[in-house]
């Protein structure tokens, strides 16, 4: 028995062009004092609660910068396959991270197949970009001491 892939049920918004007026006003709104109201059906308000607020705000920014956002619970388990998709990596790579223990998986009930939760791929990738940009400022100090590397 198959599951159907995560992924392609995920809310996923692309960034529209003519959007980015109001993205950037958005964006530029004062958080601390920010409220988003749903108007309901007969005309009722709802006001939106603080994290949800955050989360349209940070999901408002990357669209204005271009950038398409997609919606998942942070506990969604995900296969090894759409963690590859989601990292733009080979499924064979997530393997062998999974392998290694570089990304927790847990083994489906007497079964070889693994789900890795979509929290632990997030800070799988955090420490990988700020080890990237380690290396970056690594080679920055060398190049400008005139170092070889």
């Amino acid at each position: 028995m198959s599951r159907p892939g995560v992924l392609a049920h995920a809310t996923r918004v692309e960034p529209v062009n003519a959007d980015r007026e109001v993205l950037a006003e958005l964006q530029a709104a004062d958080r601390p004092q920010a409220q988003l109201v749903l108007r309901g059906s007969g005309g009722r308000d709802i006001v939106l609660p603080e994290g949800l607020v955050r989360l349209v705000l940070a999901a408002a920014q990357d669209l204005a910068a271009g950038n398409a956002v997609l919606a998942l619970p942070v506990e969604t388990r995900l296969t090894p396959n759409e963690v590859a998709q989601l990292l733009g990596v080979s499924r064979p790579f997530i393997a062998r991270l999974l392998d290694e223990g570089e990304i927790p998986s847990q083994y489906l009930p007497d079964s070889r197949h693994r789900l890795v939760r979509l929290s632990d791929v997030v800070e799988f990738q955090a420490r990988r970009e700020r080890r990237a940009e380690g290396r970056r400022r690594i080679a920055e100090v060398a190049e400008e001491a005139d170092l070889p590397y």
